[in-house]
């Protein structure tokens, strides 16, 4: 099968690496996915991390156009709790019209950050505890099509001059994202990196409840997937291994640890609840050779009905990144 695969990049900063180290290197991931055939790199968010240098999608998506000309950019996601929508719309107008039919805006539900950070970004105990997403984002969408009702309070907002606008994403790892997407005839990105057992029946179902809009006249559904490869499956195991350090202390709850290096994997022992976690996360993140991934991947598309995958990629450094988006790629011409 002819599959795409695109990239989903946390900006992990490596440990001795400045704020400026890391984004030179994010830019030489991106440049090297464009000339790989990537279709696209999106960047998430995330606020109050120590070592995830990517509070804000917009900055860097236009950082990364700069210096980019093919491959498509985008968010996944802007977290919309945390902004108001006319802001998020101006800033995606914007660089639509800057860099055009290059951007996506992918849409997430979660605050993408702990309670109190929560609170700081939205300034009121109200703001935080209330449910308001399925407002802000027709509010959004009407932004973008144009479309308030007369009567609506923002109706005679100037929305920006921009005539473009970005391809407009719903991510989810749930029921509730997938249907907000299906309803409104967004495209969906399951977040299968999260929960890879439930990715062929959240996918079916966002199929069988898609209503045709604007924005897709046919379901137009991704997934994600962390992967780690290398020339051979014992290497790619060895690469893992900082990771799986990192994502079982995060979901321990040490949200500030930073990513451990190859030396300090070497030899560590994971407790009874770390090995716990590791088990919960199984198939999270494809590990192995770039063929065996590579397979994974074909079979992981085709059981789900996609086109295109966007990839995850948990590497212990700059090198064995840029070794390893390529030898995915090769392996999946």
């Amino acid at each position: 099968m002819n599959l795409k695969i695109s990239l989903l990049d946390m900006v992990v900063m490596y440990q001795g690496d400045s704020v400026a180290q890391t984004i030179e290197n994010t830019v030489d991931f991106a440049q090297q996915a464009e000339q790989l055939g990537y279709h696209r790199y999106w960047f998430t968010e995330h606020h109050n991390t120590h070592n995830l240098v990517c509070p804000s999608p917009a900055l860097l998506i236009a950082h990364i156009a700069a210096q980019t000309t093919t491959i498509r950019l985008g968010a996944g996601g802007v977290m919309l709790p945390n902004h108001s929508p006319l802001r998020v719309a101006e800033d995606f107008a914007l660089l639509a019209g800057i860099h055009n039919d290059r951007i996506d805006l992918g849409l997430g539900r979660a605050p993408g950050t702990d309670g109190l950070t929560a609170l700081a970004l939205r300034r009121t105990r109200e703001a935080v505890y209330r449910y308001d997403f399925p407002e802000h984002l027709d509010e959004l969408l009407h932004y973008f099509k144009r479309d308030f009702p007369a009567d609506a309070p923002f109706a005679r907002i100037q929305f920006s001059p921009s005539t473009e606008v970005p391809r407009i994403f719903m991510l989810g790892s749930s029921n509730g994202g997938v249907n907000y997407a299906a309803a409104r005839g967004l495209s969906f990105v399951f977040a299968a990196h999260m929960a890879p057992q439930n990715v062929t029946a959240i996918l079916q179902h966002y199929r069988q409840t898609f209503v045709p809009s604007m924005w897709n006249e046919v379901p137009h559904p991704l997934f994600s997937i962390g992967v780690i490869v290398a020339e051979t499956e014992q290497e790619a195991m060895r690469l893992a291994k900082p990771a799986q350090m990192y994502w079982a202390r995060i979901f321990m709850g040490d949200s500030r640890v930073p990513f451990p290096t190859l030396t300090q994997a070497e030899g560590y022992e994971f407790s009874e609840a770390e090995q716990l976690t590791l088990a919960q996360m199984s198939g999270s993140i494809l590990v192995g050779s770039a063929a065996q991934v590579a397979e994974r991947l074909k079979k992981m598309a085709l059981a789900a009905n996609v086109e295109e995958v966007l990839t995850l990629t948990f590497y212990p450094d700059k090198a064995s990144r840029l070794k390893g988006q390529r030898l995915l790629a090769e392996a999946l011409k």
